[in-house]
């Protein structure tokens, strides 16, 4: 049974993460790190009793707490680039994961799933917090993705090369701590890499589905082209991120009908991050003067993302199962990026429930956590965060946040005025 304080949370709406139509007048009880009840109404004269605390949200919609499916804790996010930043020491590396951690949380993320961070700066980070040191969003690690000698993203210190060799990289990575193993299949931002062809072979591929099975994991891979997809959804890979289409190093991309109604017969989740363009054409745009190459670095992007959000849609309309992560870190990608990547798959096609579910339940269902978190129901965690409005009529509610809580801890100032604790007369 579960023990400790009891919290009470009175809203005007409940989003639980089921897809289910909204709960009107919700009560929410919070015992310890857990959530005992939701109830409608008037909760029952003992359970106010008992609260310590009672949260009054009025006009407030109450959400399972976001989960971001894609981040570097290690990357600045502010568009420095990462062969640069990468050649920073582990101790400022780890200083930085920990302050974009404590930055997802108070965005109401309360979960983060890193996929890509320098050999085990973060693993440090999230063990600093189980001693209680610091604070910051629950921290799901891959640590160093395994890519290609020379491949993109080979700062992290994840390069591998054949069966064997690849093999021993995730039992090693297993070891440090890994979660499940990110992979990255393609090229990408990495200077010298080929993001429209694969980076491994097939036997490669199929090498590290294997043994990540083998030992207990999932495992994710960096797709940027079809054929890449292709070959990964035969080697028996959980998950894709990204999953575009590009052809050529000029950003054209073609959207395959086969590979989208693959990906849904297989099952396979994708992860698009569509914050990457939207940001990089937010940071070209607020320049003061635009030089030819950021002219055609914006043309470059305002062709991928408008693709990129066509091909969302397609996916999403063939059955594909799709779950939101934003690249945080990456390029100009911020840390509280999640509800723009939400509001985008909204632009793609996909109704407002089921993108709020992309970044809850479904989410933690992917990662085979949704017995955990996720979701808003008795047994799991209290991770919830509270929204003036609704955001199934304005999505953009999601960042008009009024309360976040982890693990049943209210964040400190996160509860605004006039959604302050009632106090016992006003029980």
């Amino acid at each position: 049974m579960t023990t400790g304080s009891v919290t009470v949370i009175r809203a005007a709406r409940l989003i639980d993460g089921s897809g289910e139509a909204p709960l009107e007048a919700p009560v929410i009880v919070v015992r310890g790190t857990k959530i005992e009840a939701v109830l409608q109404g008037e909760p029952p004269a003992g359970i106010l009793d008992e609260a310590e605390q009672i949260l009054n949200l009025p006009d407030c919609t109450v959400l399972p707490g976001l989960i971001d499916m894609h981040v570097h804790l290690n990357q600045p996010g502010d568009g420095t680039p990462a062969d640069q930043w990468m050649r920073e020491p582990d101790g400022v590396i780890g200083a930085h994961t920990a302050v974009a951690a404590e930055k997802t949380l108070d965005a109401g993320i309360t979960t983060i799933r890193d996929v890509g961070s320098r050999g085990d700066t973060a693993f440090h980070v999230r063990r600093t917090h189980e001693f209680g040191y610091g604070r910051g969003s629950r921290m799901v690690l891959a640590g160093a993705p395994v890519t290609i000698t020379g491949g993109h993203g080979w700062h992290f210190g994840g390069e591998a090369d054949g069966p064997e060799g690849l093999r021993h990289k995730i039992r090693s990575l297993v070891k440090s701590g890994a979660d499940f193993i990110k992979v990255l299949g393609s090229g990408g931002g990495t200077a010298n890499t080929i993001s429209w062809l694969p980076a491994f072979r097939p036997e490669e591929y199929a090498a590290m589905v294997d043994e990540t099975h083998r030992l207990g994991r999932r495992i994710t891979i960096h797709c940027l082209n079809a054929t890449t997809i292709d070959q990964v959804i035969d080697a028996g890979a959980d998950q894709i991120e990204h999953a575009w289409f590009m052809l050529d190093d000029a950003g054209h991309q073609e959207y395959v009908p086969a590979v989208g109604d693959k990906l849904a017969a297989a099952g396979v989740a994708i992860t698009p991050t569509l914050s990457v363009g939207s940001y990089c054409i937010r940071a070209t745009q607020a320049k003061e003067t635009l030089t030819a190459d950021d002219e055609a670095y914006l043309r470059r992007w305002d062709m991928m993302l408008a693709d990129n959000i066509t091909h969302v849609g397609r996916l999403y309309e063939a059955g594909v199962t799709i779950v939101a992560g934003t690249d945080a870190g990456w390029r100009f990608t911020p840390f509280d990026a999640l509800p723009e990547e939400v509001a985008l798959l909204c632009r793609s096609g996909i109704p407002a429930m089921s993108a709020i579910q992309a970044a809850t339940s479904r989410a933690a269902a992917v990662m085979g956590r949704e017995h955990e978190f996720g979701s808003v129901k008795p047994g799991l965690e209290a991770d919830l965060i509270a929204v003036q409005g609704d955001p199934l009529t304005d999505i953009a509610a999601l960042r008009d946040l009024r309360l976040v809580m982890q693990a049943g801890t209210a964040q400190a100032g996160a509860v605004q005025a006039g959604h302050t604790p009632a106090t016992a007369a006003a029980r």
